[in-house]
């Protein structure tokens, strides 16, 4: 089976049915199946649709950005923090390697910063609107992108 290259648009909402984010008006979203490059509910509708087909998806949290997680909320010292300007709701990566955990600023009490690594949108179903505009065989490159093996002679 050689692994497929979606080409999408979607509309993300939240619970109240207000918009997160969205890819109207942008270049449709590209991924490879199985990737890892969008999250695995939204992919699994994705990899059962036909192009030109569109739905109406709700993604649980264990199949979107995961549970909150109560111990990736945690107090640091603010002279730990790569940072020296800091607010309520500021977001930064905690080192300078690209997989560093991101965070958000929680709270900040005196010398002490309570820190929240979850991801925003943990905890939290999902609300898409999908239209799959194309599924083709992903090439050599974009396997290659997608840290997939490439793809295997037909």
């Amino acid at each position: 089976m050689s692994l497929r290259y979606l080409n999408f648009h979607y509309i993300l909402r939240d619970a109240q049915g207000r918009m997160l984010d969205t890819s109207r008006g942008n270049e449709p979203l590209g991924c490879v199946e199985g990737a890892g490059q969008i999250v695995d509910g939204l992919e699994a509708v994705l990899r059962s649709m036909q192009p030109g087909e569109s739905r109406k998806v709700v993604v649980p949290p264990e199949r979107g950005y995961g549970l909150h997680e109560r111990e990736l909320v945690r107090k640091v010292a603010r002279t730990q923090l790569p940072v020296a300007e800091l607010n309520v709701g500021d977001r930064f990566q905690t080192g300078p390697d690209q997989h560093a955990p991101v965070v958000t600023v929680l709270a900040i009490e005196g010398n002490e910063v309570l820190l929240d690594a979850n991801h925003p949108l943990a905890g939290q179903h999902l609300h898409f609107e999908v239209e799959l505009l194309a599924a083709r065989p992903a090439t050599v490159a974009e396997c290659a992108a997608g840290d997939m093996p490439p793809p295997r002679p037909q």
